[in-house]
């Protein structure tokens, strides 16, 4: 199958809110024309490109819709003393962080292009970031009944390196994933990550001992996605 076109950026650091804000008119416009494509005839189609968002954030909370708020375990004077923020968002999922160190990752892409149902399409995000670690010398696998990416799954060592939270309307996709690589964890202190309280979190720099690059991550990790979604990724 010809692999599809898709543009990729790289925000850099940028606010949660300004990133939301920014994916939220690519969304809508895509959204749009599918639904304008449905009244127009094959030869008058309008295409889709897809984007490829990474970015790192200030320290910041999002809870998903299907979330519970006390999974933030403080208040909003502590919020300010630790210089975070919290929104809550329109993604799936519970309680995460985000802060620097981390790539976020906002695929806004139409899933009808990959051929994929939404289940489908967060299996293959977890696959991506299951062969870039795996690249860098850390085995991670899938944990039944929650989305993401998780380490020794089998004994009460478990802990996640990288959260899932997605939304779709019309096969067209906005938010995604976090990866933990040089992540300061002690964020993760404050709430009850992705809802679990029973569960760690790490990070690449934890496993391994070392701080590591992330520019080298983001470039393992456009490649894996490339081969796992059959995607062509163009600035």
């Amino acid at each position: 199958m010809e692999k599809v076109n898709v543009k990729f950026e790289d925000l850099g650091l940028i606010e949660y809110k300004n990133a939301w804000n920014y994916q939220e008119n690519i969304f809508s416009e895509y959204v749009e024309t599918k639904a304008e494509n449905r009244r127009l005839s094959d030869n008058e189609q309008k295409g889709i490109e897809g984007r490829m968002l990474f970015c790192e954030h200030p320290h910041v909370y999002t809870l998903g819709k299907s979330g519970e708020q006390n999974n933030l375990l403080i208040n909003n004077e502590f919020l300010n003393k630790i210089q975070a923020t919290y929104f809550k968002t329109n993604r799936g999922g519970d309680i995460t962080y985000h802060g620097p160190g981390q790539i976020v990752g906002y695929p806004i892409i139409d899933l009808e292009q990959f051929n994929l149902q939404v289940k489908q399409y967060i299996a293959k995000l977890e696959l991506s970031i299951i062969h870039t670690l795996k690249k860098f010398g850390i085995n991670s696998e899938r944990l039944e009944g929650a989305t993401g990416v998780w380490l020794d799954t089998n004994n009460r060592y478990t802990r996640k390196i990288c959260a899932i939270g997605v939304k779709a309307s019309r096969f067209i996709t906005m938010h995604g994933f976090a990866l933990n690589v040089n992540t300061n964890l002690e964020y993760f202190n404050h709430i009850n990550p992705c809802g679990f309280m029973d569960k760690g979190v790490t990070s690449m720099e934890k496993e391994l001992g070392k701080k590591i690059d992330i520019e080298d991550v983001k470039d393992v990790l456009k490649i894996k996605m490339e081969e796992i979604f059959g995607m062509n990724l163009k600035k």
